[in-house]
C-alpha cells in the first residue's frame, strides 16, 4: 500500500478555498506520540485540550472541534478509534467520544509499514507539511506535536529503546513562555491573535541536539526574530543576565538599532517570581559554543543636532 500516497490525499471538507486542516494535524500529532511510543493509545479525554489547542493556533479563525477528526479520520484508513465497548468510532459528538473512553492511534496496517520502514514517519510528516502549511511553521509544528522530524527521517526505531532515547518534551513551549509571561524576553514583544500568542518561541539556551534539557532553567521566551539572532550568535547573556550583543553585528539602519544594537547591556525581562532564570552551565554552553566575537558596548544617547 502506498501510505505517502494515502497520506497526501486526506479526504478533507472543502468551500472556496476554506482551510480544513483538522485531519492533517491530529495525524501528525499521532505520528509524534507514535514515535514516542509505538504502542500508545489517545485516549480522547485526555489529549482534547491538547488537540483544541493545536487547532486555535493552526487551524482556521472559525471555532472548531478536536472531535470531528477523531472520528473522521478513520475513515482514511490511517486511523483507528475503540471504545470501553471495543472496536469502532461512537461518532462524532464530544460528549459521546469522552464518555465512551475513546482512543484512537495509527491503523494496524499503518503501524506494521513503519514498523518494517521506519522513516516512512518522516516521509509522511513531510508530506503533511508540505501540504497544508507554509515552511515558516513546520518546526513550530513539530514542537508542538512532539514529533523530532530529524530523527523521524533517519528511521530511529521506536519502541524497545525508547528508554534509552531522548524523548522532546511538548510541554516545554507553555512551561517557558508561562515563566517568562507571554512576551520576549529580550524586547517585550508580546503579540497575541485571538486567544493564541503569535511570533514567540521558546528558545533552548543550550541547544537540544547538544544534550540541553527540555526544561525552564534552558529556556527563553522570544520573539522569532530574537530567537533567530540568539541561535545565530549575535546574541547571548551575560553572567549578570543583561543581553550581549556581538560586535561582529552591523546594522545601519534604524530598525537594526532599535531591535538589535540597542539591547546590548538590557536586564533580561523575566522570569516571574518562583521560576527558575537561566543556568549557569547553560548559559555558559551558549557564549561558548554559539555566541560570536565579544560583546558590544552599550550604545551612548544619541547625537543631538
Amino acid at each position: 500500500m502506498d501510505w505517502l500516497d494515502r497520506v497526501a490525499k486526506l479526504r478533507r471538507w472543502t468551500n472556496n478555498g476554506v482551510r480544513a486542516p483538522h485531519k492533517p494535524l491530529l495525524l501528525l500529532y499521532a505520528l509524534g506520540s507514535y514515535q514516542q511510543d509505538a504502542d500508545g493509545e489517545l485516549r480522547y479525554s485526555a489529549v482534547e485540550a491538547e488537540l483544541k489547542r493545536l487547532l486555535a493556533e493552526y487551524g482556521p479563525s472559525h471555532p472548531t472541534t478536536p472531535a470531528y477528526p477523531f472520528h473522521h479520520l478513520v475513515s482514511d484508513g490511517v486511523w483507528e478509534v475503540r471504545t470501553d465497548r471495543g472496536p469502532g468510532s461512537p461518532g462524532s459528538g464530544i460528549g459521546v467520544l469522552r464518555s465512551s473512553g475513546a482512543t484512537g492511534r495509527l491503523a494496524p496496517g499503518l503501524r506494521a509499514a513503519l514498523g518494517e520502514e521506519p522513516p516512512l514517519l518522516g516521509r509522511m510528516a513531510r508530506v503533511l507539511l508540505d501540504t497544508h502549511f507554509p515552511t515558516s511553521l513546520h518546526a513550530d509544528l513539530c514542537e508542538a506535536v512532539g514529533l523530532d522530524l530529524e530523527q523521524a527521517e533517519t528511521g530511529a526505531v521506536p519502541g524497545a529503546d525508547a528508554a534509552a532515547r531522548r524523548q522532546r518534551d511538548r510541554r516545554m513551549r507553555e512551561l517557558v513562555l508561562t515563566a517568562y509571561e507571554f512576551q520576549c524576553a529580550f524586547c517585550g514583544y508580546d503579540g497575541t491573535l485571538g486567544a493564541s500568542t503569535v511570533g514567540l518561541e521558546a528558545a533552548h539556551v543550550r541547544w537540544w541536539s547538544h544534550d540541553g534539557p527540555d526544561e525552564v532553567d534552558n529556556g527563553l521566551c522570544l520573539c522569532s526574530l530574537h530567537h533567530k539572532l540568539f541561535d545565530k550568535g549575535v546574541l547571548g547573556l551575560a553572567q549578570n543576565h543583561r543581553i550581549l550583543v556581538s560586535d561582529r553585528f552591523v546594522g545601519r539602519s534604524e530598525a537594526s538599532r532599535r531591535h538589535v544594537l540597542d539591547l546590548a547591556d538590557r536586564p533580561v525581562i523575566g522570569p516571574q517570581p518562583g521560576r527558575p532564570p537561566v543556568a549557569a552551565h547553560h548559559r555558559r554552553w551558549h557564549e561558548q559554543q554559539v555566541f560570536h566575537g565579544v560583546p558590544r558596548q552599550p550604545a551612548g544617547p544619541a547625537p543631538t543636532r
